[in-house]
């Protein structure tokens, strides 16, 4: 018991706007959760107990009007990759897949941050180059808050600071 409370418990993610070609995913849904299963990749290392690769994409279509922008669609998705992720089955619990699942959560937040931020951005004739820094902008606090969680929580081994992120995140998914 003593060597998996020393193992080092992280979470890798990808964070990518074009999907790879014939690569699996799983979308995020509120009702759906990642099991032990879900993870295919074969482990990296021995100092991680498990790995979550997630990331957002995110597509759009432009509509214009005497050469302006005039309506913009958007779409953008939290994605898990399968084989990107793995786990270390000897040394990983429930404990351990929640705050995996914690991490896809998280992608999902920002997948809906994103989406207000483009909601609410007056875009001019160069819409591509400004979805792109707003993209860029989320991928850079995404990535933060990620480093944040899995500081707070010292990769899920302080139960108290892992279930106030639960309960953290849960409200920002509301």
């Amino acid at each position: 018991m003593g060597f998996i409370k020393t193992l080092f418990i992280f979470c890798f993610v990808f964070v990518l706007n074009v999907p790879f070609q014939n690569e699996e995913v799983i979308l995020w849904y509120k009702s759906r959760k990642l099991t032990w299963k879900d993870f295919k990749g074969a482990p990296e290392n021995t100092r991680a107990a498990a790995v979550t690769a997630s990331g957002l994409t995110y597509e759009f279509s432009t509509t214009k009007k005497n050469n302006q922008v005039v309506d913009i669609d958007f779409t953008v998705s939290s994605h898990f990759y399968p084989s990107k992720s793995w786990y270390r089955p000897e040394v990983c619990d429930t404990v351990i897949l929640g705050h995996e699942q914690l991490h896809f959560d998280i992608t999902e937040v920002y997948a809906r941050k994103f989406i207000k931020l483009l909601k609410a951005k007056k875009f001019s004739n160069n819409v591509k180059n400004e979805v792109k820094q707003i993209y860029n902008t989320i991928n850079s606090e995404l990535n933060d808050f990620q480093n944040l969680y899995d500081s707070e929580t010292n990769f899920s081994r302080n139960r108290e600071a892992q279930l106030a992120w639960e309960l953290k995140v849960k409200k920002l998914l509301e």
